[in-house]
């Protein structure tokens, strides 16, 4: 009968044991997540930006010298991530293969520019900025036109500050959650054990004695829970950089192994924390108190 029970106490433990841990990695978990996103978030948003395209149109009467010229000062231009020469035959055919018909056919000649499409770094893709490059390149007599997507630059960076608020907003409320949840795990847990925390007290064992081995406890599952979180954020974080090579998302190695250190230390942070506070609790309540 005493077997039975022994099983019976031991079968209870560990699946306590294991409703902790698992609680632990889901919220670690969705934490790591969030931290991925925070951290990638503006490298997204440069991404899109650097997307918007400067076309800087040349009259037909430009000089090759004045257009080189002009091909090497933007290439070196701290503003420009990339600079790409298109000569009217070129858009000609991107033309004829986008429509799927030849226009030239029909007007009889190529009516189209030779052009320059102009990519920008991320940091310069405001309102601001690329009417401040317009306005200087356009006094270059050379220079028929200038065109980029204004409203989209404009939708683009209103955006960008919207997301990023929220995302710190979401931020906080996820950790306070991720405390609050992993908090309540380890408090069940040693509830179930105040009677035994009260008998070592009540024979004499100091407050520290009874706390190490709770606490000892409580920083394994912690351990265990973040382990399994980590292995998650990896798997999930190979399949992003998999699916979207273009973010370079493991560029950065040392960012992302300070993440995954930091949920670690969270994981046994926020355990060691809850035990030392529930365990204390139950060290000060009056034993009358223990049956509520």
């Amino acid at each position: 009968m005493a077997t039975s029970f022994d099983n019976y106490q031991k079968r209870k433990l560990v699946s306590s044991y294991i409703s902790v841990v698992i609680s632990i990695a889901l919220v670690l978990f969705m934490l790591g997540c969030l931290g991925l996103l925070v951290l990638n978030a503006k490298k997204v948003a440069d991404h899109f930006k650097e997307q918007v395209v400067m076309t800087i149109y040349l009259t037909d009467t430009a000089k090759d010298v004045e257009v080189n010229q002009l091909k090497k000062s933007l290439a070196l231009a701290e503003y420009t991530k990339e600079a790409v020469y298109v000569s009217k035959e070129e858009a000609a055919e991107f033309m004829k293969e986008e429509t799927g018909e030849d226009f030239m056919d029909f007007v009889g000649y190529n009516p189209l520019k030779n052009s320059i499409d102009v990519y920008l770094k991320a940091d310069f893709v405001t309102e601001e900025t690329l009417a401040e490059i317009t306005e200087e390149l356009s006094t270059k007599s050379f220079i028929e036109e200038i065109r980029y997507d204004n409203d989209l630059v404009e939708l683009m960076s209103n955006n960008v500050k919207k997301i990023t608020l929220w995302v710190l907003i979401v931020s906080g409320i996820f950790t306070l959650i991720a405390v609050l949840l992993i908090n309540s795990s380890i408090r069940l847990a040693v509830y179930s054990k105040r009677f035994i925390i009260k008998t070592m007290q009540m024979v004499g064992a100091t407050k520290s004695f009874i706390r190490r081995p709770f606490i000892w406890k409580s920083i394994q599952l912690g351990i265990i829970g973040a382990i399994i979180a980590l292995a998650g954020m990896g798997v999930v974080l190979y399949y992003l950089n998999e699916t979207f090579p273009e973010l370079q998302l493991l560029n950065n190695v040392l960012l992302v192994a300070g993440l995954f250190v930091g949920i670690f230390m969270i994981g046994i942070l926020i355990t060691w924390i809850s035990t030392f506070i529930a365990t204390q609790r139950f060290l000060n309540l009056k034993t009358d108190h223990l049956y509520y």
